[in-house]
């Protein structure tokens, strides 16, 4: 039997002291993902193991049946996957966001007004010319990515991971210095100071860069500062074809998860108008699923909007992302596979919460259905995080959700 598993990002909540106490998933209107969970069987799956950061990458390796205490090695080495760096052995890949500081030296957002991809690029190739070539004892080098999502390598001839680094999503609102790279151990002095070096020469010249003055002058936010963030080495990751026997692909705007699918073998689908954002293409996603699901055996399919809604502290639009994901991609999935006669489970999840009152990350258990069309369902009639305590499947953790859901 095949396997679709369709994750909204930062999907689930606390409860929101505007809608009475209930979270987005309570009110929003979600037919077809209510479908999922009353067909199916539900539960509370712990995506962040104790002790560990409750980010992307880590929640949405322990999605796809992966231990990150044995794995995670920093989200920069998986977007380094998806972009097709090639890094040396002990290279340091390390995210680097274009952001927004205020006039008051304190983060404004973490995406610099979702800056454009030409406009990033072009940002991105100034900095490369000015900084990654300056230094021939300390070479370092910048890779556009998607948005404000770009990656920074440092070489392994002087460059060690064990730098402290603030995720810029989490401290919107904080003073930028404050939260400036530290160094975890004395061997990596050289690597934060260097970092330090870096952030100051970049505002330096992203101050008046050219594509700023005119985001400026059009009433946007500049892109006036890089923030690095979430320093590893490459891992090692057997894939989910020598791990579980199956074969996947995956489907995401977004250079984290495509990364992961990457290692984890399976195929990267890239559709047009995936954006990351609200505005992304569901439909298109939904249509690069069915087609998947005819050649693999499991297809993941991961939309970053809710995620970013959250970070933005955006009530009505994470409702809204929850209604887009509900009608213009579950449904058409739903409706394909019925039509087509393929036999599949459909699974429904976040990776971890992304509250609206704070617009940062959570480690709460997150919400999961899984619809298994050979097995009965559960008394769970809606998909929500209160609903599915009742569920059959309790509180899960590990690869245990993966399991479920591939039939394994």
């Amino acid at each position: 039997m095949k396997s679709i598993i369709i994750l909204g990002d930062g999907m689930s909540d606390h409860p929101v002291a505007a809608l009475n106490g209930k979270t987005p998933l309570m009110v929003a209107r979600k037919p077809h993902i209510d479908f999922i969970a009353k067909m199916g069987k539900t539960g509370l799956f712990a995506t962040i193991p104790e002790g560990m950061s409750n980010g992307s990458a880590v929640a949405n390796l322990s999605v796809l049946g992966y231990d990150p205490r044995v794995c995670f090695k920093g989200r920069g080495v998986l977007e380094a996957a998806s972009m097709q760096v090639a890094l040396k052995p002990a290279d340091v890949a390390m995210r680097c966001n274009l952001l927004t500081i205020d006039t008051n030296g304190k983060i404004k957002n973490h995406s610099a007004g979702h800056i454009s991809n030409a406009e990033a690029h072009e940002i991105i190739a100034d900095l490369q010319k000015a900084l990654g070539e300056e230094d021939g004892d300390t070479p370092l080098r910048f890779h556009p990515g998607v948005s404000y999502r770009h990656l920074l390598v440092l070489d392994e001839s002087w460059a060690v991971p064990d730098v402290e680094c603030a995720p810029p999503h989490d401290f919107v609102g904080v003073d930028a210095i404050s939260l400036y790279p530290k160094a975890k151990t004395a061997n990596a002095d050289t690597t934060a100071r260097k970092l330090v070096e870096l952030h100051d020469k970049a505002r330096k010249i992203l101050e008046n860069h050219p594509v700023n003055l005119k985001r400026i002058a059009a009433g946007k936010d500049p892109a006036n500062a890089i923030w690095t963030w979430s320093p590893g080495t490459r891992p090692h990751m057997d894939t989910i074809q020598t791990l579980y026997g199956k074969s996947g692909a995956v489907i995401s705007a977004v250079d984290l998860v495509q990364g992961l699918g990457v290692l984890a073998g399976m195929e990267k689908i890239v559709v047009e108008g995936a954006t990351g954002l609200h505005d992304t293409n569901y439909e298109g996603k939904a249509q690069a699923a069915l087609d998947a699901l005819a050649r693999h055996d499991v297809v993941y399919v991961h939309v970053e909007a809710t995620d970013e809604a959250g970070h933005e502290k955006n009530l009505a639009l994470k409702i809204k992302c929850i209604e887009y994901l509900d009608e213009r991609l579950v449904k058409p999935i739903l409706e394909g596979i019925q039509k087509s006669g393929i036999e599949a489970t459909v699974s429904i999840l976040p990776d971890h919460p992304t509250p609206v009152e704070t617009g940062a990350h959570d480690s709460d258990p997150v919400p999961f259905a899984i619809w298994n069309p050979r097995e009965p369902g559960d008394s769970v009639e809606r998909y929500d995080e209160e609903s599915v305590r009742k569920g059959g499947f309790g509180l899960i953790q590990g690869n245990a959700f993966f399991r479920l859901a591939i039939n394994s």
